[in-house]
């Protein structure tokens, strides 16, 4: 566990002065919220765009933090009673000792920059552990591959998967800071929003083994072609340590931009996909509906006959990832089969029971075209004269030149598979435009501005018996229309 000197010792570069009354301190938890502070605990003040951690800092302490990092004007704002800290100034190369007292058990870092100082805490503590790290990135796909990888190696080591979607500049360096001596192996998501930060989060955590899952035109608004978007991503294979060393990178044969990223790594190259070229790849594909997915998957000469419990057929890529890393990483087929069977984390899509006896599949994490076009494979999957299939569809953001084209590609699908479709808000009228213009009847496109209007439209719709689809970007907090369709009424 991640000690107060070790905190001294990565953000000062120095063990001298350490306060003894502090130096075998456990800290706890890293934290940027005040409110998740518990005895023992780092606060970190970070600037954000809504408030700003400074605010808390006292809130922190009293909450049980015994230490935390801040910028020196953020300190002065928000009136800390020093009287009872500790503050060390690390604007330099070595502290201010001039400026420690021996007061209570708590110390102030003011740094010039709380954010950069975390990632610098990090990386160092990272450099501390002998635990290997596993990233993945790609446009779709990256949390649930990061579960499911994290299941497989779980079946042998020790590992550290990161929480939730916590793959950016903050939540990368939170989940280094959990490392402890007993983990083997970490698994790691990496985001990104332009060129370099990619490569910047691999500075911080050395992964010798690296996922690309996909391009896609997610981001597109900021990085403005599919070209930039790969080569950000390629930024994980070409930071991967050389094959001698034991670098891989795990690329899917089945997309053109991942493929060619074999040219830009030094790591020994594994690939997957439904292509009998790849290492590994499958076929004799059919998906069970919500019951699952089945398929053959082919290692050199041995074959398997898989059924798995993830939903639609583009999941046979995501456990073709987790069976890679498990592959390269040396584990046997018999512990990589019982990690891809486990379901913790793995079901990104719930189904939870509705409105008037309805089914609602909730897929309200995220959206890009990919994922809405997956979604609604699905729902042909299970498509059954006994129901009525009917799917909510909301906006999905950042696609930038992309965006009228995505939503309408989606549109058409609908037309193809859906009886009944809702769309909410503006971009998603796209949707309901094509879906018309791809043959569905205009009485059964509904067409609405906020996810209230959503509701009131499904109220008045739903049957017994209906599947229901309920999917859009984050921000559109489509969540509500699944929280309330399945509240007892």
């Amino acid at each position: 566990m991640l000690k107060f000197a070790d905190v001294w010792q990565g953000l000062i570069g120095v063990s001298e002065a350490v306060p003894a009354s502090l130096a075998d301190q456990p800290i706890t938890a890293v934290v940027i919220d005040s409110r998740a502070a518990q005895p023992g605990a780092l606060f970190v003040a970070l600037r954000g765009e809504k408030t700003d951690g400074h605010l808390y800092l006292s809130d922190a302490f009293a909450r049980g933090a015994v230490a935390a990092i801040a910028e020196p004007r953020g300190v002065a704002d928000c009136r800390l009673p020093i009287a009872d800290c500790w503050i060390v100034e690390c604007s330099g190369p070595y502290p201010e000792i001039s400026k420690f007292e021996i007061r209570n058990s708590k110390c102030v870092f003011v740094v010039p920059d709380s954010l950069a100082t975390l990632q610098k805490l990090s990386a160092h503590w990272r450099a501390q552990m002998s635990a290997e790290v596993i990233a993945i990135t790609g446009s779709v796909g990256k949390t649930t591959t990061k579960e499911i990888v994290a299941n497989v190696l779980a079946q042998r080591y020790a590992t550290l998967r990161s929480e939730g979607n916590l793959n950016n500049e903050i939540g990368l360096p939170l989940t280094l800071l959990r490392l402890t001596p007993e983990h083997r192996r970490v698994v790691l998501e990496m985001g990104m929003y332009t060129v370099g930060e990619i490569a910047h989060l691999c500075e911080m955590a050395r992964p010798r083994i690296g996922v690309v899952t996909n391009v896609g035109p997610s981001h597109l608004a900021r990085l403005g072609s599919i070209e930039r978007i790969a080569q950000a991503k390629a930024e994980l294979v070409q930071a991967l340590p050389p094959a001698e060393q034991g670098g891989v990178a795990i690329l899917n044969t089945d997309e053109p931009l991942v493929r060619g990223m074999a040219g830009l790594t030094r790591a020994r190259v594994f690939t997957y996909g439904l292509n009998p070229a790849s290492d590994l790849w499958a076929d004799e594909i059919a998906s069970q509906g919500l019951e699952g997915i089945r398929f053959r998957c082919h290692y050199g000469r041995e074959a398997f006959h898989l059924r798995l419990p993830l939903l639609g057929r583009h999941s046979v890529h995501t456990a073709l990832r987790g069976a890679a890393v498990g592959l390269v990483d040396g584990l046997s087929w018999t512990e990589i089969i019982a990690g891809l069977q486990e379901v913790r984390g793995q079901l990104r899509i719930l189904v939870v029971p509705g409105l008037h006896g309805a089914t609602l599949i909730d897929d309200t994490y995220n959206a890009s075209p990919a994922s809405m076009l997956a979604a609604l494979n699905l729902m042909e999957d299970i498509a059954s004269a006994d129901h009525r299939s009917i799917a909510v569809l909301g906006d999905m953001f950042e696609l930038g030149t992309y965006e009228e084209q995505g939503h309408r590609l989606v549109g058409g699908r609908a037309a193809q598979v859906i009886d009944k479709l809702i769309t909410v808000g503006p971009r998603a009228r796209w949707i309901a435009e094509e879906a018309r213009a791809n043959g569905m009847k205009p009485a059964c496109v509904h067409p609405t501005d906020s996810n209230a209007d959503a509701i009131a439209v499904l109220q008045g719709l739903i049957r017994p018996g209906d599947v229901i689809l309920v999917k859009g970007s984050r921000a559109a907090a489509m969540d509500t229309i699944v929280d309330t369709l399945s509240r007892p009424q």
